[in-house]
């Protein structure tokens, strides 16, 4: 059934974010208020809102972007994953969203649609129907990363015992050396390590400047946490995490002061996040991906692994036109 396509103005604020919460797939990256914080230069949006007989069926968020010699319609560049949002859709709403986005793109002269989906245990409600409406509608794989991915138990007591021999060795030895674990609002000094451990690793700067992070952290202080271990009052690591739903936990910039690496404060990091994850209803956390337009880290994914992750696909989809 055709579906009628508009796009968002201001006036559909004030009932996005709410939709979004309430679907069986929003994420924090899908809201308003985490895509209100880029500046209003850096993307042209062009996020879209399915109807049916007045009724909202689905959110888009997205930009329209100039890419080589393409007019991309993108969900979404600024944030980690985009694609629709929706409640209860069925075989029937995948392949009428499809349809109908295939359908607006092509009249508003895009030449290429791009989306990023989250990993399927963002969902509320688990489901495939999108991808396979997609797949039957012309789309392909962009590309298939992977995400590690950590499903707790319900007894925060069973932590220890998903992690491998190696990690819980060094968990119990960094709680024996006084490490102290606690959230922190010092942004300054955990970017400051961070910014070196990325120089030193990588030879790349953070994705979010400081000033960013910071404002990331005052629009979303009940979704946007940080995590740090302490030796002697000293910062010597820490985790942002992003409370993404009310089910995954989001790991961002895991860094330590490699000074300090004999204390294994990242292990013991884990372990207390974890522990409160458990007592707070989260059944996943997302590590992130340890791959790179599908070029595995070794290293990193076995660093992952040794938590008891296991690899899920983040999937980009795209049409070209």
């Amino acid at each position: 059934m055709k579906l009628n396509v508009e796009k968002y103005s201001e006036e559909d604020r004030q009932w996005w974010d709410p939709y979004v919460w309430q679907a069986d797939n929003g994420t924090i990256f899908h809201t308003r208020r985490f895509l209100s914080y880029h500046p209003a230069r850096r993307f042209t949006d062009h996020s879209l809102i399915f109807k049916q007989k007045n009724k909202v069926k689905a959110l888009f968020p997205a930009i329209a972007l100039h890419m080589d010699k393409d007019y991309v319609l993108y969900s979404h560049r600024g944030s980690s994953y985009g694609g629709f949002v929706y409640r209860d859709a069925g075989i029937r709403d995948a392949f009428d969203l499809t349809e109908s986005l295939k359908e607006y793109a092509k009249k508003e002269g895009f030449n290429r649609i791009l989306m990023t989906l989250p990993p399927i245990v963002y969902m509320s409600k688990y489901s495939n129907y999108v991808d396979f409406a997609l797949l039957q509608n012309s789309f392909r794989y962009q590309k298939r990363e992977i995400s590690s991915v950590l499903q707790f138990p319900s007894d925060p007591e069973q932590i220890l015992t998903m992690f491998k021999p190696e990690a819980r060795t060094a968990t119990r030895k960094s709680m024996k050396q006084g490490i102290v674990i606690r959230r922190s609002e010092d942004y300054d000094s955990y970017y400051t390590i961070l910014e070196h451990n990325l120089m030193l690793r990588h030879n790349v700067k953070p994705t979010h400047t400081l000033e960013e992070l910071k404002k990331l952290a005052a629009i979303f202080p009940d979704r946007i946490h940080l995590w740090a271990a302490y030796l002697d009052q000293q910062m010597i690591a820490g985790v942002v995490n992003f409370l993404a739903t009310d089910r995954v936990l989001l790991a961002f910039y895991i860094s330590d002061d490699k000074t300090f690496q004999t204390y294994r404060p990242v292990n013991n990091l884990f372990y207390h996040i974890f522990q409160w994850a458990v007592k707070n209803n989260f059944r996943f956390y997302d590590f992130g991906i340890f791959t790179v337009n599908m070029d595995p880290n070794w290293g990193l994914g076995k660093f992952k692994e040794s938590f008891g992750a296991r690899g899920l696909f983040r999937d980009t989809f795209e049409l070209l036109m």
